[in-house]
């Protein structure tokens, strides 16, 4: 059963791991990798590569991407959204209030001083054009 969009975005805005797929122009199948994002309701979504990473070519030339989200408790629930995506420079913070998201406080500062040996970030958002999600019930 579909989701309404309320439940939707509620989904969205958990710090789950998403599933990023995009298109390839090689003939192969969407490359698929998981990824931590970012979603406010009514917005966009929004996460964070490298500048010169194979997601980040590959968006690029598409010029959008999907996400999809899933949870196992207290029911089977999936939302998937995709849409057209701009791409910039990641903003100073950006990198930082991603790893407040997902990691405990204490694994902030290692993990920020670490990523400040990493290649040049873009951040990427995602506008919601199609969304598709179900609520399978606890099955």
């Amino acid at each position: 059963m579909a989701i309404p969009l309320a439940d939707r975005e509620e989904l969205l805005t958990q710090p789950l791991i998403a599933a990023l797929s995009v298109s390839r122009e090689d003939g192969r199948g969407p490359l698929t990798v998981p990824i931590w994002y970012d979603y406010t309701p009514g917005g966009e979504a929004w996460f964070v590569t490298g500048k010169d990473s194979l997601k980040a070519r590959l968006i690029g030339a598409a010029g959008r991407c999907t996400l999809m989200v899933e949870r196992l408790d207290p029911t089977i629930r999936y939302v998937s959204l995709e849409g057209p995506v701009r791409i910039a420079d990641a903003a100073e913070g950006d990198m930082e209030a991603m790893a407040r998201r997902y990691l405990p406080p204490e694994a902030v500062g290692p993990y920020l001083a670490e990523a400040a040996n990493y290649p040049p970030e873009v951040t990427v958002r995602l506008t919601p054009e199609h969304w598709f999600s179900a609520d399978l019930g606890a099955i």
